[in-house]
């Protein structure tokens, strides 16, 4: 579980670095990455929006921040 954790944590940085430079260049990279296949991107897409739902989920269940007050 943990290790799933750190892997859903990994996907959203590397979205988010996409993401970045995607707002300040214009420029995707990600779907330049895909060599312009909508399918692979989408997917690639879809399999990161799990990520981030599970990441959403281990922290309402698991609560890591619970002892920090």
């Amino acid at each position: 579980m943990k290790h799933t954790c750190y892997l859903c944590v990994a996907m959203l940085i590397t979205l988010a670095i996409f993401g970045g430079i995607y707002a300040f260049s214009g420029f995707n990279a990600l779907y330049f990455i895909c060599m312009s296949n909508d399918t692979v991107y989408r997917s690639f897409l879809a399999v990161h929006a799990v990520a981030a739902l599970f990441t959403v989920y281990s922290l309402i269940v698991f609560k890591p921040f619970k002892g920090l007050k």
